[in-house]
């Protein structure tokens, strides 16, 4: 289960809010029991909500020309903080915390470089930036059912 950790961070590399909106359901839908933790917060009444809504937000923002690179440090540690406390989440789950944060910051890591050559990859593939965009988003949510179906 605690590769599910690892893809919960690489998710947050490729969209920073995606991750946490996701375990927030996750444990709204007691999917994911966080009682007793200071993560218990994620599956409160409205969080899943806020995330949702600015991963939303997120979705239309990364679209804007004037977004800035997620490989600059502001973008970069949003998506390290959001894909540890996620894999923080998922390893308090299973009994292992700190070693779900670990796999959640690796993960971000890989998912936010990968996702940053991916994307160039296949925007000079396609021609320009909106398909290789919408690919990404794509492989975000569709790991993120996955991460959730499988808790």
């Amino acid at each position: 289960m605690l590769v599910l950790a690892l893809i919960i961070g690489f998710v947050a590399g490729l969209r920073a809010m995606m991750a946490p909106a996701a375990i927030a359901w996750a444990a709204s839908t007691g999917l994911l029991q966080l009682q007793g933790s200071g993560l218990a917060v994620l599956g409160a009444r409205f969080t899943p909500w806020v995330f949702t809504i600015l991963a939303a937000g997120e979705l239309v923002g990364d679209q804007l020309p004037s977004t800035p690179s997620r490989m600059t440090p502001a973008p970069f540690v949003a998506r390290i903080v959001t894909g540890g406390v996620s894999g923080a989440a998922i390893g308090y789950a299973t009994g292992a915390p700190i070693l779900g944060l670990v796999l959640g910051v690796i993960g971000a890591i890989l998912g936010t470089v990968g996702g940053a050559r991916l994307r160039a990859l296949l925007a000079a593939t396609f021609g320009r930036d909106r398909p290789a965009a919408l690919v990404e988003d794509a492989l975000a949510i569709g790991l993120s059912v996955i991460v959730v179906a499988s808790l």
